[in-house]
Protein backbone atom coordinates (compact mmCIF):
# COMPACT_ATOMS: atom_id res chain seq x y z
CA UNK A 1 0.00 0.00 0.00
CA UNK A 2 1.33 3.50 -0.94
CA UNK A 3 0.86 6.24 0.98
CA UNK A 4 0.16 9.24 -1.55
CA UNK A 5 0.93 12.93 -0.50
CA UNK A 6 -1.96 14.71 1.25
CA UNK A 7 -3.27 17.32 -1.37
CA UNK A 8 -2.48 21.19 -0.06
CA UNK A 9 -5.35 22.81 0.88
CA UNK A 10 -4.75 26.17 -0.49
CA UNK A 11 -3.36 27.65 -3.91
CA UNK A 12 -2.24 30.44 -5.42
CA UNK A 13 -4.88 32.99 -6.10
CA UNK A 14 -7.06 31.60 -2.86
CA UNK A 15 -9.02 34.36 -1.26
CA UNK A 16 -9.36 33.61 2.61
CA UNK A 17 -11.27 35.05 5.30
CA UNK A 18 -8.91 35.49 8.44
CA UNK A 19 -10.02 35.39 12.14
CA UNK A 20 -8.68 38.64 13.07
CA UNK A 21 -9.38 41.77 10.76
CA UNK A 22 -6.08 43.49 9.58
CA UNK A 23 -5.72 46.75 10.99
CA UNK A 24 -7.02 48.57 7.86
CA UNK A 25 -10.40 46.60 8.66
CA UNK A 26 -10.80 44.45 6.37
CA UNK A 27 -10.18 40.70 6.77
CA UNK A 28 -10.09 39.39 3.28
CA UNK A 29 -6.37 37.95 1.72
CA UNK A 30 -5.01 36.81 -1.54
CA UNK A 31 -2.68 33.88 -0.49
CA UNK A 32 0.01 35.04 -3.03
CA UNK A 33 2.85 32.33 -1.69
CA UNK A 34 2.59 28.75 -0.71
CA UNK A 35 5.15 27.49 0.88
CA UNK A 36 6.70 26.94 4.16
CA UNK A 37 5.74 30.22 4.63
CA UNK A 38 2.19 32.14 3.07
CA UNK A 39 2.68 35.30 1.40
CA UNK A 40 -0.69 37.23 1.88
CA UNK A 41 -1.88 40.32 0.04
CA UNK A 42 -4.48 42.44 2.23
CA UNK A 43 -7.70 43.04 -0.19
CA UNK A 44 -8.46 46.07 1.37
CA UNK A 45 -5.46 48.17 1.76
CA UNK A 46 -3.18 46.27 -0.67
CA UNK A 47 -0.28 45.58 2.04
CA UNK A 48 1.79 42.17 2.10
CA UNK A 49 2.44 39.53 4.81
CA UNK A 50 4.71 36.60 5.72
CA UNK A 51 2.64 34.12 7.75
CA UNK A 52 4.62 30.91 8.49
CA UNK A 53 1.91 28.06 7.79
CA UNK A 54 1.18 26.61 11.09
CA UNK A 55 -0.46 29.92 12.37
CA UNK A 56 -1.96 30.56 8.74
CA UNK A 57 -3.91 27.59 8.85
CA UNK A 58 -5.23 27.99 12.38
CA UNK A 59 -5.87 31.42 11.57
CA UNK A 60 -8.18 30.77 8.40
CA UNK A 61 -11.84 31.09 9.24
CA UNK A 62 -13.14 30.17 5.45
CA UNK A 63 -11.60 30.34 1.75
CA UNK A 64 -13.81 32.48 -0.26
CA UNK A 65 -12.79 31.53 -3.46
CA UNK A 66 -10.16 31.76 -6.03
CA UNK A 67 -9.22 34.42 -8.57
CA UNK A 68 -7.93 32.12 -10.78
CA UNK A 69 -11.16 30.75 -11.07
CA UNK A 70 -12.94 33.86 -11.73
CA UNK A 71 -13.65 35.19 -7.96
CA UNK A 72 -14.03 38.58 -7.77
CA UNK A 73 -13.94 40.21 -4.49
CA UNK A 74 -15.74 42.99 -3.82
CA UNK A 75 -14.52 46.48 -2.86
CA UNK A 76 -13.83 47.17 1.02
CA UNK A 77 -16.49 49.08 2.87
CA UNK A 78 -15.78 52.44 3.13
CA UNK A 79 -13.64 53.63 6.53
CA UNK A 80 -14.95 56.28 8.35
CA UNK A 81 -13.77 59.41 7.84
CA UNK A 82 -11.48 60.92 10.72
CA UNK A 83 -12.34 64.86 12.10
Amino acid sequence: MSVSPELPKFRLGDVVRLRKPHPCGDDRWEVVRVGADFRLRCLGCGRYVLVPRRKFERAVKQILGSIPDGYQPEPPPPRPRRR
